[in-house]
């Protein structure tokens, strides 16, 4: 595990980026496992920059994306489907073919997560996940639970995780209450993966990833089994790391 601390949110946001575009630069038709949520938001602004100005090309890249909230029709506002084409999809030159969101109004939760699951499959599995982390050391929508679920799956919402999306609706209770979520082995399944962290509201998540013990009531912590997983961190992130363990980006 390597992890990566920098000054801010800029900073993090800038690094992950570049990591983005080494691996397209390496090989232009990657598959890419992408994340939702504020924290990447910044990620994405980069790229499109990047896209712009021609440094980098999306056009054989593939994307899958790791979640979507469950009976939330794709054109809503807060649609994980919404936030990829708003972010970053509707501004850079990717096919729109190669987009891989789950279906969140399937009438079929099992056929949906089956063919999720073969899609990537059949892609040759994702080069580089970006994962962003829960204030409870979710991943996805992996919330803390008895056991690590394998595949992609439906989940019920922790209490917490919907209190901490309720910023980005009206009232909490127009927060959905489930998602549709690739599992913590589909995520152990990608070649590479990138966490990006920042705030002090995470470093408790953040600690309990890198030096806590390997159990599903900490999902994250499941990447210290990883063999090439990168963290880059805010110092707020990282408060709670020893200093020998991280390098200063």
């Amino acid at each position: 595990m390597r992890i990566i601390v920098c000054e801010n949110y800029e900073e993090v946001s800038k690094k992950a980026a570049q990591m983005i575009l080494s691996q397209v630069t390496l090989k232009p038709n990657s598959v890419l496992g992408l994340a939702t949520g504020s924290t990447p938001i910044g990620m994405y602004e980069n790229l499109v920059s990047l896209n712009k100005k021609g440094d980098i090309d999306f056009s054989e890249v593939r994307t899958f994306n790791l979640d979507e909230y469950y009976n939330l029709p794709k054109e809503n506002d807060q649609s994980y489907h919404y936030f990829m084409y708003k972010n970053l999809f509707d501004h850079i030159n990717i096919n729109p073919e190669n987009i891989h969101i789950p279906n969140g109004m399937t009438d079929d939760i099992d056929a949906e997560c089956e063919r999720y699951d073969e899609l990537i499959k059949e892609a040759g599995g994702v080069d580089i996940q970006v994962l962003g982390i829960g204030n409870n050391a979710h991943i996805g929508f992996n919330e803390p639970t008895i056991n690590f679920e394998k595949g992609t799956h439906l989940v019920q919402l922790e209490d917490s995780t919907i209190e901490a999306n309720s910023r980005f609706f009206d009232n909490i209770e127009d927060v959905p209450k489930k998602a549709i979520t690739m599992g913590v082995g589909s995520i152990f399944k990608s070649k590479k993966i990138m966490l990006i962290a920042t705030g002090e509201n995470k470093a408790e998540a953040i600690y309990n990833t890198v030096y806590g013990k390997v159990v599903p009531e900490v999902p994250a912590s499941i990447l210290q089994f990883h063999s090439d997983i990168v963290l880059i961190l805010d110092k707020e992130a990282a408060k709670f790391l020893k200093e020998e363990d991280y390098k200063i980006a």
